[in-house]
C-alpha cells in the first residue's frame, strides 16, 4: 500500500540488528568485525565513565563553588542603602509588570569602615528619594551580588558534571565517527583494488 512502513523488529531482533558485524556471514568483512568490537569497546567505556565524570566532576565543582560563596561571604556585607534621588515611575502604575519592574537608581550606602559609597541600585518605580533598601556591597565600596546559596551551589556543579557527562558522550561519538571514516575509506580502496583485478574478466573487445 502507497505509504506503508515495514514495522520495526520485535525486542528479541534488536540485538541482532545492532551486533550484526559480529555474526558470522559470507558478506562480512574484517572492517565490519573492527567496527563493530569498536563500537562495543567505546558503549563500555562509556558505560563505565558517565557515572565516573558525573561523580568527579560534580563533587570538584560543589567544593570550588563553596569555596567561591565562602570567599564572597568574607568579602561582601549586606547594608542599607539611601535613595538620593527618586525611582522612575512607570508607564502604568499597580500593573503585573509595574509590580516586576525595577529602575537603576542613585544610592547612598556606608561600609563597615564608615566609608560612604554612591551607586546605582535596582529600586521598585515611583520610590521616593530618602526610601531604603537593602544591598549587597563589595570591599571595594561597589554594589554586588549576594554570596552563592546552597541551591545555586547545588545547581552549578550538577550543570558542571552534566556537561562533564555530555563531553564523554561526545567524546565517544566523535571517536566511532571517526573510526568509521577510516574504515569505509579502507573498504573503498579494497573494493577498487579489488574491481581492477575482475573488471577485465567482465569487459569484452569491441
Amino acid at each position: 500500500m502507497p505509504g506503508h512502513t515495514s514495522p520495526p523488529p520485535p525486542p528479541r531482533e534488536l540485538p541482532r540488528v545492532m551486533f550484526w558485524r559480529l555474526r558470522r556471514n559470507p558478506l562480512r568483512r574484517r572492517g565490519d568485525v573492527v567496527q563493530a568490537w569498536i563500537g562495543l569497546g567505546l558503549t563500555l567505556v562509556v558505560l563505565a565513565a558517565t557515572p565516573l565524570a558525573l561523580f568527579l566532576v560534580g563533587d570538584a565543582a560543589h567544593r570550588h563553588y563553596a569555596r567561591t560563596a565562602e570567599h564572597q561571604a568574607a568579602t561582601r556585607h549586606h547594608t542599607t542603602a539611601v535613595l538620593v534621588e527618586d525611582a522612575r515611575g512607570h508607564p502604568e502604575p499597580g500593573s503585573a509588570e509595574a509590580k516586576r519592574t525595577v529602575y537603576p537608581t542613585k544610592v547612598r550606602f556606608t561600609d563597615p569602615q564608615g566609608r560612604t559609597h554612591t551607586a546605582h541600585a535596582d529600586a521598585q518605580p515611583a520610590l521616593p528619594k530618602g526610601s531604603t533598601l537593602r544591598v549587597w556591597a563589595g570591599t571595594d565600596g561597589k554594589l554586588t551580588d549576594p554570596p552563592l546559596s546552597p541551591d545555586q551551589i547545588r545547581s552549578r556543579a550538577m550543570g558542571s558534571a552534566l556537561i562533564a557527562v555530555l563531553g564523554v558522550h561526545a567524546a565517544a561519538a566523535v571517536a566511532y565517527g571517526t573510526a568509521h571514516r577510516v574504515i569505509q575509506h579502507h573498504n573503498l580502496a579494497a573494493w577498487e583494488s579489488a574491481w581492477a583485478a575482475t573488471a577485465p574478466r567482465w569487459t569484452t573487445s569491441p
